[in-house]
């Protein structure tokens, strides 16, 4: 989905604003999308987490969909329609959403900050100042996708500050999904995808002359959270103890991800469809930073930072705590 695409669907955040207000919510749903950094969604999902939470904050019988989603832009747009209540989406869809909803929209908790890569087949590409016009690098969203923004804040240290859009122009929409298969076919036009665990980790191995040109560690240091829970504040302020049981059941999801990652796994292979064999995504998790699952945020002022000066957001939160709920305050983020 493009910018100014995104930004028409802000009209509807009106609806925010006017809609009738939502009172114990009987039925809720949240979105999620591929890749294992949303290994704890499934978890939850799988486990029947947020329902047996609410359960013991007073909410019986509380019935929870999970709704897949390739790419942030969609879930996003579902949220402001009304058609979800939460969305699991990447940082970057919360600050830009909490930005031009003026704070109607904010975080409940992150539970992921597993490094991204950008992945190129082309072995004539070693850094970013081998790009040229004509490579193409598959992204989620363009311009607005933590990984393209990642992209942005790369160019930046290598290129300059005034040279930030370097590569814009080489970025194409696609899901983590679509974007491996076209990386995989030695004759289509995409050659680099800015890719999720375990996308890259598949592509690196299975895909002749693959190999990482950065880290999103490399960009921001220590990390960035990926995987981000976040609502409106009409939907927090009426169903406060949904919110609580979603922040205990992420918790419970992240403990029981670190006690038990063989049977963790086996749940993201059910539920996403993923063939890998258990084997293979534990030697990925075992790999260094690959097992970050946190319910604090990490890297985001940093990324909100580099959004603000390019102009994607209109204000400059002045802490974490402005685009999260008070709720969540106490998750010590940065």
């Amino acid at each position: 989905m493009k910018f100014t695409k995104l930004l028409g669907g802000m009209l509807v955040a009106g609806a925010i604003a006017g809609a009738p207000a939502i009172g114990h919510a009987e039925e809720i749903t949240i979105t999620k999308q591929p890749s294992i950094l949303y290994l704890p969604a499934l978890v939850m999902e799988k486990q029947g987490l947020i329902e047996k939470a609410a359960a013991a904050e007073g909410v019986k019988d509380l019935k929870v969909n999970w709704r897949s989603f390739s790419s942030g832009g969609a879930s996003t747009d579902a949220l402001l329609s009304g058609n979800v209540q939460i969305v699991n989406s990447g940082l970057g869809n919360l600050l830009l959403l909490w930005d031009r909803t003026h704070g109607k929209v904010k975080g409940i908790t992150t539970n992921s900050a597993l490094p991204l890569a950008l992945v190129t087949r082309d072995p004539k590409i070693k850094s970013l100042k081998d790009y040229g016009p004509k490579d193409k690098i598959a992204v989620p969203t363009v311009r607005i996708s933590t990984q393209a923004i990642l992209l942005q804040m790369a160019c930046e240290k290598v290129f300059g500050k005034d040279n930030w859009a370097k590569l814009d122009a080489n970025t194409v929409q696609l899901g983590h999904p679509d974007a491996a298969a076209m990386l995989a076919n030695p004759n289509g036009e995409i050659t680099s995808h800015f890719g999720a665990p375990p996308f890259y980790n598949k592509e690196i191995k299975t895909i002749p002359n693959a190999h990482i040109i950065l880290r999103s560690n490399d960009i921001i240091d220590g990390g960035l959270s990926q995987s981000t829970l976040f609502t409106t504040t009409k939907f927090a302020d009426a169903n406060p103890k949904i919110i609580k049981a979603v922040l205990t059941a992420s918790a419970q999801a992240i403990d029981y991800i670190k006690a038990h990652t063989p049977e963790a796994v086996d749940i993201y292979r059910e539920l996403s469809g993923d063939k890998t064999s258990q084997a293979d995504l534990l030697a990925m998790l075992k790999q260094p930073g690959m097992m970050d699952f946190q319910l604090a945020p990490a890297g985001s002022m940093k990324f909100a930072a580099h959004m603000h000066k390019v102009g994607i957001l209109k204000t400059m939160p002045k802490q974490w705590t402005d685009y999260f709920l008070p709720v969540s305050a106490s998750l010590k983020g940065n």
